[in-house]
């Protein structure tokens, strides 16, 4: 599952082409259901008053050695590829942590 983010400077933020002065001559009932009727208003039947803001963790800087290709292979997908790498090494953790199996090394 691949989502996409898009990313803006600042300086490349389009401008507001929101008519306020319409928006503010709108009485209550039009302002809802305006918003009612706008498909990106919200998820239907979901209850935000029972949502709570979760905070990632904060990143641990470490050294690791990792072979070359592997990091070529990495750095060759672009800007993120730490940030790819990290999501590897959650997803293996993840699995083996559901499943309980221990990591045997091999040897040689």
């Amino acid at each position: 599952m691949r989502e996409k983010i898009t990313r803006r400077k600042l300086g490349e933020i389009r401008e507001d082409r929101t008519d306020w002065a319409r928006v503010d001559a709108m009485t209550e009932e039009e302002l809802e259901r305006n918003i009612a009727a706008d498909p990106d208003s919200d998820l239907p039947g979901v209850d935000w008053t029972k949502g709570r803001l979760v905070l990632p963790q904060r990143k641990q800087s470490v050294h690791l050695r990792v072979d070359p290709d592997v990091l070529q292979w990495f750095r060759r997908q672009g800007r993120g590829y730490l940030t790819r790498m990290n999501a590897v090494l959650r997803a293996y953790y993840e699995a083996r942590r559901k499943s309980r199996t221990p990591v045997r090394l091999r040897q040689g």
